[in-house]
């Protein structure tokens, strides 16, 4: 299992984790403006939510009775097409379902050797967008964390997104970025220095 590991995930961690990360802030957000509600309405594609009914494109005809039980989401990487259940007498019942947000694939400069890119990002202001941007945060948010105007938050996400290291997805009238796999690696690195 460690050599697959090693071989199959390994490799796309850190990809994976931006897509579930993003899935994850995603859904934070319908929680907090419409509730469950809106999250049962925006889990894609392969679910969709007919109060009180949540159907999934299964191949065969089945019910997933709740009798007053929570239902578990788990966005999975590995989970394609048809979401899958499983239900026990004493758990919860769980539905893995296929992500849903994917990050925007952003092409590295072609002058990274010559780190012009990376020179935009130094700064106290920009480092502080950047880990604000780690769970997930909309432009106004990213100039609370920070400590400058909407504007100044909003000019510093765009050079953040055009050096590949936030992807911005527009939500419910406002701008929510999240990091891209090249933006959360970064901030793992740098994080332990900041110890």
């Amino acid at each position: 299992m460690r050599t697959y590991y090693d071989i199959a995930v390994a490799p796309y961690r850190d990809r994976m984790q931006a897509r579930i990360d993003a899935e994850r802030g995603a859904h934070a957000r319908s929680v907090l403006s419409t509730g469950a509600e809106g999250i049962l309405r925006d889990l894609g594609p392969a679910l969709r939510w007919h109060r009180p009914v949540l159907c999934a494109g299964y191949p065969e005809e089945r019910d997933l009775r709740l009798g007053g039980r929570g239902l578990l989401l788990i966005p999975s990487h590995f989970c394609w097409g048809n979401p899958v259940t499983f239900q026990s007498a004493t758990l919860d019942p769980v539905l893995l379902y296929p992500l849903t947000r994917e990050p925007h694939r952003s092409a590295l400069p072609g002058d990274l050797g010559s780190g012009a890119p990376l020179a935009a990002l130094l700064g106290r202001n920009r480092a502080g967008v950047l880990r604000a941007v780690a769970t997930g945060a909309t432009t106004s948010e990213l100039a609370r964390a920070v400590g400058v105007s909407a504007s100044s938050a909003s000019q510093h996400a765009s050079a953040l997104r055009r050096a590949g290291l936030l992807t911005t997805h527009r939500y419910a009238g406002s701008a929510l970025h999240t990091l891209t796999p090249l933006g959360a690696a970064l901030l793992r690195v740098e994080t332990p220095a900041q110890r």
